[in-house]
């Protein structure tokens, strides 16, 4: 069964998730929390990138990394579907090799169950 990713568009439902619980590591901030009753076929997740952490070239690169760990992490391991993730990047995950950002978020999503 494939899992399309969608992303979150209300801005009700981020304040909902900023409400809930959160891991933080040093490359971002996870936010989780469930806020609807989903079908199982979508997981919602959003990445946020703070204009403090670079132009625009790098703000997207920091998301392009983050859309590609969570593509691995949706064929890798299980994800718990009934929650919706906010991921707030921080600066060290631009500077840092996409290896050790891609096992440190695999850790955190291992945790939330």
């Amino acid at each position: 069964m494939s899992i399309k990713i969608a992303s979150l568009s209300k801005s009700e439902d981020f304040k909902k998730i900023l409400e809930g619980r959160k891991i933080n590591n040093k490359y971002l901030t996870i936010f989780f929390r469930k806020i609807n009753f989903n079908q199982k076929k979508t997981l919602e997740i959003s990445f946020i990138t703070k204009r403090k952490l670079g132009n625009a070239v790098i703000r997207n690169k920091i998301k392009r990394r983050l859309r590609n760990i969570m593509s691995d992490a949706l064929k890798n391991i299980k994800i718990n579907n009934e929650y919706s993730y906010l991921f707030i990047a921080k600066k060290n995950v631009f500077d840092e090799k996409y290896i050790y950002v891609k096992e440190q978020v695999f850790k955190d999503l291992k945790k939330i169950r």
